[in-house]
């Protein structure tokens, strides 16, 4: 297994637990996993060269952070 199939699967992991987290409603903590989730998945945007699905998870990112702000 290659480092970043290692990376795309803890963030999928992460990301899945963010989203558990958010229907259990335990806050800030689902913040925190998705903010994780989200670097790493944007880390492996990085590896694989792919502009796409850093952009998505800038702006996911950004979009959560500004919300996480004004809560």
């Amino acid at each position: 297994m290659q480092n970043v199939d290692i990376v795309k699967w803890i963030a999928t992991v992460i990301q899945l637990v963010g989203y558990g987290l958010t229907g259990l409603n335990i806050v800030p903590w689902n913040v925190f996993a998705f903010i994780i989730g989200i670097v790493l998945w944007f880390l492996v945007g990085v590896m694989w060269k792919d502009r796409a699905i850093m952009i998505v998870h800038v702006g996911a990112f950004i979009a959560l952070f500004s919300g996480y702000l004004n809560s």
